[in-house]
């Protein structure tokens, strides 16, 4: 299902795969449109490119749960941190999920078997809510999302999941 508003929010009762809405993830969330969001991370604390950086300006909370981990610790991935964080009316739960080990542009980051255990971990923890992210590891971590999509609506199955794309 492709929907092109990032004001609409998506009740599906029994939703199998995953929707996705052309928009900003961070619009997104601001306008209550979820009640959980989701973006990866390195294990190092680094915020500072991309999606990231937007996220730690706007969500200090959550950078601040990434930085209450240890850094560059490799067993952090396949896990998260989260902070519940201020939204207009109302507050977003805000989930770093270590997806990558190390940051960069000169290679691909993005670890397929750690995006597969976070996002199982997501769906236990947080599957009775909306859940949004953005096209987690096809970035600058390198990943393909052809691998990584199937992933994340595998893990997800069965959830309220959006892809929030560009």
């Amino acid at each position: 299902m492709l929907i092109r508003s990032d004001k609409l929010r998506i009740h599906a009762d029994s939703c199998e795969h995953m929707n996705k809405i052309k928009g900003n993830l961070i619009t997104f969330a601001m306008g209550r449109n979820a009640q959980v969001i989701v973006h990866g991370c390195n294990c190092f604390n680094t915020w500072g490119a991309g999606l990231a950086r937007q996220m730690r300006q706007q969500f200090p909370d959550a950078y601040a749960a990434d930085l209450a981990t240890l850094r560059g610790d490799s067993a952090k991935l396949g896990t998260y941190s989260w902070a519940r964080c201020p939204v207009p009316g109302g507050s977003v739960v805000v989930v770093n999920a270590y997806t990558q080990y190390r940051y960069g542009r000169d290679r691909r980051h993005a670890d397929y078997d750690a995006i597969g255990s976070v996002f199982t971990s997501i769906a236990s923890h947080f599957g009775q809510y909306s859940i949004a992210y953005p096209m987690i590891g096809a970035g600058l971590a390198g990943g393909e999302w052809s691998i990584i999509e199937p992933i994340i609506d595998g893990a997800l199955s069965g959830c309220d999941h959006t892809l929030i794309f560009q």
